[in-house]
């Protein structure tokens, strides 16, 4: 007996896919004390589907404490993050920041791409922070857990607010994004290309348009993150490519993504595998289901063995490790295969030949007074 069929005859509402979202549910966080489900009575069951499908957007504004997030993970290579934005449009089902939006009691299904917060006075909390003396610069990425360049940005417009805050203090910063939205900013982050202040990395999970479409679907597509590279080359600014998250038998074009961002103008790559914590590996398993039940099984197979997870906490439904030194390109034979064919396709193509260094002696607190010029 199928699940959609099990539900039916439990009374329970079949789980459908819902066009332009990622998530196909409100699933319930980690803290909530209960989990509800929908359930058909018979009764305009077409209708409520059909008001589920015309899920709109929201935006709620947060007064932030503080603007700079610090860590000690050795996995990464920067210390400082800045984020204007909790939960994202672009609504990848892959995300591994849709736990967070279960600190504020919303769902990290639905909930996390539909309920957004914006942190309306960042900038000038921004400004305050990189305004102390005892501030110790070091390259901030921006948009370092959901994207700054979501759709929501062009209305809001709080990244570009950050960036002049950064670009006025001559405070090294990166960024990683899908958005096309990072091309209206041109004008601030080509004069900070020319003194080494800012680098830009966009996403490429893949290039196949239907696979991009169903795990990434409000962010921009595969061509058009490719036109990006090539803007933001020929506008002077260092440029890489993000292949995350490697998903097995499913975005298995990485040498085709590698070789198109570099032929755009990309010059660094750096991949990551995918990473289940939380709430989003039965997010993750409840797409696959829907969308490649063929191979749901052997994709959650291959995602635990290069997470090293024991034939015993297989059974209880573990599908991830966070273990700092594996968390990012696995363990074992699969990530090793995967190691081998990022480093000989970047060898071919010359990425990664010279590292991208951004200048942190050219901040001082001193130039966020109000008479300091951008540049």
């Amino acid at each position: 007996m199928n699940k959609a069929r099990a539900h039916l005859e439990s009374g329970v509402r079949p789980i459908t896919i819902i066009k332009g979202r990622g998530s196909a549910s409100q699933i319930a966080h980690r803290f909530a004390g209960d989990d509800r489900q929908a359930f058909d009575d018979g009764w305009n069951a077409d209708a409520d589907a059909q008001e589920a499908t015309a899920l709109r957007t929201s935006v709620e504004w947060e007064q932030c404490k503080s603007a700079l997030s610090r860590h000690g993970s050795p996995d990464l290579p920067f210390h400082l993050g800045l984020n204007p934005y909790r939960g994202c449009e672009h609504g990848c089902i892959y995300c591994y920041a849709r736990p967070t939006h279960s600190y504020l009691g919303y769902s990290p299904g639905l909930d996390f791409e539909t309920r957004l917060i914006a942190k309306q006075n960042l900038p000038e909390v921004l400004r305050a922070e990189l305004s102390r003396p005892s501030h110790q610069p070091g390259v901030v990425m921006l948009g370092s857990v959901t994207d700054c360049y979501q759709p929501v940005e062009r209305e809001l417009g709080l990244t570009r607010r950050v960036i002049e805050v950064l670009a006025q203090a001559h405070h090294p910063f990166s960024i990683v994004t899908k958005g096309s939205g990072v091309e209206r900013d041109l004008d601030l982050l080509a004069p900070l290309a020319q003194r080494h202040l800012v680098a830009v990395y966009v996403t490429l999970t893949t290039l196949q348009p239907e696979l991009a479409r169903q795990l990434e679907p409000r962010a921009a597509a595969p061509h058009r993150r490719l036109r990006m590279i090539k803007t933001l080359s020929e506008a002077g600014i260092p440029v890489g490519v993000s292949l995350a998250p490697q998903i097995p038998f499913l975005n298995d074009d990485m040498e085709q993504v590698l070789a198109a961002a570099y032929e755009a103008g990309a010059r660094q790559a750096f991949y990551a595998v995918l990473r289940l914590p939380w709430e989003v590996a039965p997010l993750f398993e409840q797409w696959l289901q829907l969308h490649y039940p063929d191979r749901a099984k052997r994709v959650m197979e291959r995602v635990r063995d290069l997470h090293g997870i024991a034939e015993a906490d297989r059974a209880q439904g573990k599908a991830y490790s966070a273990q700092f030194g594996q968390r990012m390109k696995g363990t074992g034979i699969w990530a090793e295969m995967l190691a081998q064919r990022f480093a000989l396709a970047c060898r071919k193509l010359g990425l990664n030949r010279e590292r991208v260094q951004l200048d942190c002696s050219q901040y001082h607190h001193s130039r966020l007074s109000a008479q300091q010029s951008l540049f």
